[in-house]
């Protein structure tokens, strides 16, 4: 498990250079006293391992700018790419306030040779627009939600798409939760494109953290969203960590065929492929206590199949047969 005594950890995402991982995580100071306010005060950590269980913290990524900026107030999660010109590109939330004191995000990057030390390109590269995506004038939502990028280079060669957790304008407030849609030919200039799911009855208000993977040959997605912020036919489920399946990694994606692979006791899931075995692993922060108090800190890998056509947690040492 990963963990620091001094800060809380939650949301995080894996780089592999092939020969160390490199683990990405939001952390902020438990002096801070209210595990809430960590929001407003998330910059982005760095560890590396060679075998998912034992990290070594090193030098953070990277931390707020100086304001007027669009990450003024946090970073928070994102992902990372590597350009085939050898150039990482490291995708990431960037949170600010607006007049009124609500959030909004957007979506910028930084560079690196080596995944160590990070330079970030100037501004913002998207943000939420109509008419697909709800922004925060509507007031049916907390905050203007675009964030959590995941980029993944095109199946057929086709530049690159992210996935963003965003709110659609229209449709039941606790069911808007939509997948967030951009293409790039470059990893630099992005295109604004329609979600890749519709707003659902049987939805989410929010689809965080999203990721894209063929497990095993089946496409899927992964995201997190609590029952507070679902449709009431969601709530009983009490899933933290959700999955949706597909045809294709760009879908489309019926949000109501998600089912969860965790409970709320962990949340933002993440997969990972082993290199020397390929084993597809599951990861998470510990998200609450029994007595419902927010704990931190990434869980050590948890093996993954498919099982009755679902994707589940299994025993290592009893991986069923899809």
């Amino acid at each position: 498990m990963f963990d620091l005594p001094g800060s809380w950890v939650w949301d995080y995402w894996f780089a592999d250079d092939g020969d160390r991982y490199h683990l990405f995580f939001l952390y902020a100071s438990r002096a801070l006293h209210d595990p809430d306010a960590r929001h407003y005060r998330a910059s982005i950590g760095h560890a590396v391992s060679t075998d998912l269980v034992e990290w070594t913290q090193v030098a953070d990524a990277l931390v707020r700018s100086d304001g007027p900026a669009f990450d003024d107030l946090a970073t928070w999660t994102g992902s990372v790419v590597r350009h085939p010109d050898g150039t990482w590109f490291l995708f990431y939330t960037g949170s600010s306030l607006a007049p009124d004191g609500k959030n909004v995000q957007r979506i910028g990057y930084a560079t690196s040779p080596d995944l160590d030390v990070w330079t970030k390109a100037p501004g913002p590269v998207l943000e939420a627009r109509g008419p697909w995506y709800e922004k925060l004038s509507s007031g049916d939502w907390h905050d203007e939600a675009f964030r959590d990028p995941w980029v993944l280079a095109d199946p057929d060669g086709n530049g690159w798409h992210m996935l963003v957790t965003a709110r659609a304008p229209e449709g039941p407030v606790f069911g808007r939760g939509v997948i967030g849609h951009a293409w790039s030919a470059d990893l630099r200039t992005w295109q604004l494109r329609e979600p890749l799911s519709a707003p659902s009855a049987e939805g989410f208000g929010q689809l965080e953290v999203l990721q894209a993977e063929v497990v095993d040959g089946r496409p899927v997605v992964i995201f997190s969203c609590l029952g507070e912020h679902a449709m009431p036919s969601r709530r009983d489920s009490r899933g933290g960590t959700w999955v949706l399946p597909a045809d294709s990694l760009l879908g489309p994606y019926d949000v109501a065929g998600a089912y969860p692979l965790t409970d709320e006791s962990l949340y933002v899931g993440r997969l990972l492929r082993r290199r020397d075995d390929g084993q597809w692993l599951l990861f998470a922060f510990r998200n609450t206590d029994e007595a419902g108090a927010f704990v931190g800190g990434i869980t050590d890998p948890m093996p993954v199949a498919w099982k009755g056509g679902r994707l589940v947690r299994v025993d290592a040492a009893r991986l069923p047969i899809a």
